[in-house]
């Protein structure tokens, strides 16, 4: 087994991954404080082709030193928007046809492993606050709560971590 070296990653350019066909899923983030969870998720975002990234309420934006030093970049790939408020955010999701789902635990939530959507069906996913999650008034507005299994004492995962969990496994089954 050998390391392969970063040329033959066969990494896309900017431009190849600007036109690139893009994962029909929008991440948002709900009023997320840290800036370095937020350029965490921008390079999720850039890893699995997600369509775009809405930042909303106190969530930083590029250009910002914290966010590129996680982002490495992905701030000139990811499309992204940012909205005064996360309610704006989802109406326009929901007018675009958008099914939307925060992540979070809930009563009635899905669990990750069991939830299923068609093949490239328009996905909109809702994160939350380092400390105190996604506000109940945005869970309100989503068509359901999508929860990430744990069996520790926790129960807790970073944003950025859960983003990349949930992430990777929705682009599996809205591509494959």
């Amino acid at each position: 087994m050998r390391k392969l070296l970063n040329k033959e990653l066969n990494r896309k350019s900017v431009d190849e991954f600007k036109q690139s066909a893009k994962t029909p899923l929008i991440i948002v983030l709900d009023n997320v404080r840290s800036l370095l969870n937020v350029g965490s998720i921008f390079r999720t975002a850039d890893a699995f082709l997600v369509e775009s990234l809405y930042l909303c309420g106190i969530t930083g934006s590029p250009p910002n030193k914290d966010i590129q030093k996680t982002a490495l970049g992905s701030t000139e790939t990811v499309n992204w928007r940012h909205f005064t408020t996360t309610a704006e955010a989802l109406d326009l999701l929901k007018s675009n046809g958008y099914k939307v789902y925060a992540i979070e635990q809930a009563d009635c939530s899905i669990p990750l492993n069991r939830v299923a959507f068609e093949k490239r069906e328009k996905i909109a996913l809702v994160f939350g606050h380092e400390v105190k999650g996604v506000d109940q008034k945005v869970i309100d507005m989503c068509t359901g709560v999508i929860e990430i299994p744990q069996w520790g004492t926790k129960h807790s995962l970073n944003v950025a971590v859960s983003a990349g969990i949930v992430v990777w496994d929705i682009s599996l089954k809205l591509n494959y």
